[in-house]
């Protein structure tokens, strides 16, 4: 039988009066316990894996899969940033062929590899849109409002406490290194005392947590990559509002809503992010009517022709995934070569262009994985739902190793920078000089760095998972099972 690691020291103390024996043998075992959850799986002879699949596990393979895009594109781009003229971190955002640049890791859709991060986070908004929704969905097409009250209440109950508890634990965890270890880290501000520091990041995060701040930075100060976490909350916010006031409408005025809501966030506000959810929200439903046999006619209509449809739409998803990046400035959409539709088509009200493309690119992504029988298998494998598993602590977590860890290995290879990376890290600039032969973003040193670091990575991002992520959902649980008027089951 294995401990789960939330009640692994329970045994420990849990005696009317233990003997010296037993309380030694329950310590002994308890932190064996401990010693065997935090055994990476990657070392295992099988990776993570349900003992069932559920019939949307390839979504959770597919949040794995962009979460680990994530951490390739901040590895790229730092470990090739550069002030010089030829920018080859600024190459990787730009398009194939924008000045001249004609790199194989820039080419349309393979770019995705070494670039990817930015059409993950979409997808993570597509992807949470559907799977926040497909319950309520479910109540609602069944007629069961009673259930879809609860569901929507002890979601929206618990999803703050889902998004935000896992990051106070590996902040936490971050900055204790920190100050343990005596490294430097850029993420976290230089408080002489540990205290200190814990005051500091608390009046950090409880300015940043209040979700209708407008001030910037817009992520935490101790981790930049949590910009995206409260829009995560806000397009929960509008799908959850959006279900239920949709309930009662028929299934056309619903879909007529969804199109509208799509319309307005994208075209008439700057609010990119919530036609997303929207999106996958509207996906969840047509899968659910699909499942059904109750989609309109002019969806069996396409017949044999589906396979070849969705992998078209798939390979056009693709390109647009591929969506410069590097700048704001519409001049870059310009000079790169079959992006500049973007300029014209672009909504006047979305201040980041890039986001136009990738709404249709998650979309379609989203959209066509489940239609196609071999990119289903894929998401479903095993490493990627062990990706599934850990990726949101994968994507908190990353940062921190990428400016402690990763940041002096890159220096100490080659990939330094004269006047500043030798007064930045001293000691560490060109220590382990080795070759940059090879492929733009596939050369020796990158790679040589990448054993190290892609292990130590995803090891972290299980410790949180383990004793930090999963955790929190289960607080957040019990704690809304503790608040209920009325024993039952927890909806």
């Amino acid at each position: 039988m294995q401990c789960h690691p939330g009640y692994m020291l329970e045994s420990i103390f849990h005696s009317n009066a233990p003997s010296s024996a037993s309380i030694t043998l329950r310590i002994v075992t308890g932190l064996s316990s401990i010693l065997r959850a935090a055994r990476p799986s990657f070392l295992s002879s099988h990776l993570y894996r349900p003992s069932t699949l559920r019939p949307t596990a390839y979504l959770d393979g597919l949040r794995g899969f962009a979460a680990l895009l994530v951490y390739i594109q901040h590895h790229e781009l730092w470990a090739h940033h550069d002030d010089s003229v030829k920018n080859l971190a600024a190459v990787f955002e730009n398009a194939w062929g924008y000045d001249d640049n004609h790199y194989f890791a820039i080419l349309p859709i393979v770019r995705i590899l070494f670039c990817g991060g930015h059409v993950a986070v979409a997808c993570f908004y597509v992807i949470s849109g559907y799977v926040l929704t497909q319950k309520p969905l479910t109540y609602i097409l069944s007629g069961e409002k009673e259930r879809l009250g609860d569901n929507l209440a002890s979601a929206l109950f618990r999803r703050w406490l889902r998004l935000y508890l896992p990051i106070v634990g590996t902040t936490v965890v971050y900055f204790t290194g920190l100050h343990v270890t005596g490294v430097k880290g850029v993420m976290a501000k230089n408080v002489d005392s540990y205290w200190g520091q814990v005051r500091d990041f608390w009046t950090d995060f409880r300015q940043w947590s209040y979700l209708w701040r407008t001030a910037d930075p817009p992520w935490l100060t101790y981790n930049m990559h949590t910009w995206s976490i409260p829009i995560e909350l806000k397009g929960s916010i509008v799908v959850y509002i959006l279900a239920l006031s949709t309930s009662n409408f028929t299934r056309s005025s619903r879909w007529c809503v969804y199109a509208a809501m799509i319309c307005y966030f994208l075209w008439m506000v700057d609010g990119w992010s919530n036609a997303y959810f929207v999106a996958g929200m509207a996906l969840a439903e047509m899968d659910l009517h699909a499942a059904a046999d109750d989609l309109p006619p002019m969806f069996r209509k396409l017949g044999k022709h589906k396979k070849k449809l969705f992998c078209t739409l798939f390979v056009l998803g693709l390109l647009l995934a591929g969506a410069p990046s590097n700048s704001f400035d519409m001049f870059y959409w310009n000079k790169s070569p079959g992006w500049s539709w973007v300029i014209d088509t672009r909504p006047a009200a979305m201040s980041d262009a890039k986001w136009w493309p990738l709404f249709f690119a998650s979309t379609l992504i989203v959209m066509c994985i489940p239609r196609i029988s071999v990119l289903k298998s894929f998401f479903e494998s095993n490493f990627c739902q062990y990706l599934g598993r850990i990726s949101y602590a994968l994507y908190l977590l990353h940062g921190a190793i990428l400016t402690t860890i990763a940041m002096r290995l890159y220096v100490a290879t080659g990939f330094g920078k004269a006047g500043q990376d030798d007064v930045e890290f001293p000691g560490w600039y060109n220590r382990y000089p080795l070759s940059n032969a090879g492929p733009l973003g596939l050369e020796i040193n990158f790679l040589a760095c990448q054993v190290i670091l892609l292990p130590s990575t995803l090891w972290a991002a299980e410790l949180g998972t383990k004793f930090i992520d999963e955790p929190a959902v289960r607080f957040a649980q019990w704690i809304g099972i503790q608040s209920l008027a009325i024993s039952g089951t927890y909806p």
